[in-house]
């Protein structure tokens, strides 16, 4: 299972309206409640804000993958939000992140999961990529950039 297996446009933020880090999370996870991946987004910020707590998901060069696992949810799930001006993340070099990547899974799905980071960790390397997300004006072209079409 790849991102793209189970990314659809309608769980892409393009741009987030929020300008914090516990806002944009909220954002991301009311698109998965709108289009009928969970029907508690309490439950799901709750799951997230504490994994958070452990250590923030904010990586580096403006990349943030927040993530938890949930009963809330039957199956993987992503989000991709996008803020231009960056939201302060926590991360480890200190820069906002512009890229946020918001994953949740049920608790019987780590190898999914650890998978779905992986690739995320893989995709974020390469910083011409992420300029191209960073600079998309809607969900339409964030998906054709990741799909690799120009």
């Amino acid at each position: 299972m790849s991102l793209l297996d189970i990314l659809t446009k309608d769980v892409i933020a393009v741009p987030l309206v929020s300008s914090d880090k516990s806002g944009a999370i909220m954002e991301l996870i009311q698109l998965f409640k709108k289009s009928g991946v969970i029907a508690n987004e309490n439950e799901v910020y709750d799951a997230i804000m504490l994994r958070e707590a452990k250590g923030s998901t904010g990586l580096a060069k403006g990349i943030a993958v927040p993530h938890a696992k949930t009963l809330a949810v039957k199956k993987i799930a992503a989000a991709i939000g996008i803020s231009p001006a960056g939201i302060e993340f926590g991360s480890l070099d200190g820069l906002p992140s512009k890229l946020i990547f918001l994953i949740i899974a049920p608790p019987d799905q780590t190898g999914p999961h650890v998978a779905l980071l992986s690739e995320i960790a893989r995709l974020t390397q390469h910083q011409e990529l992420c300029d191209e997300l960073v600079a998309a004006r809607n969900a339409d072209r964030v998906i054709a950039i990741l799909q690799g079409e120009e």
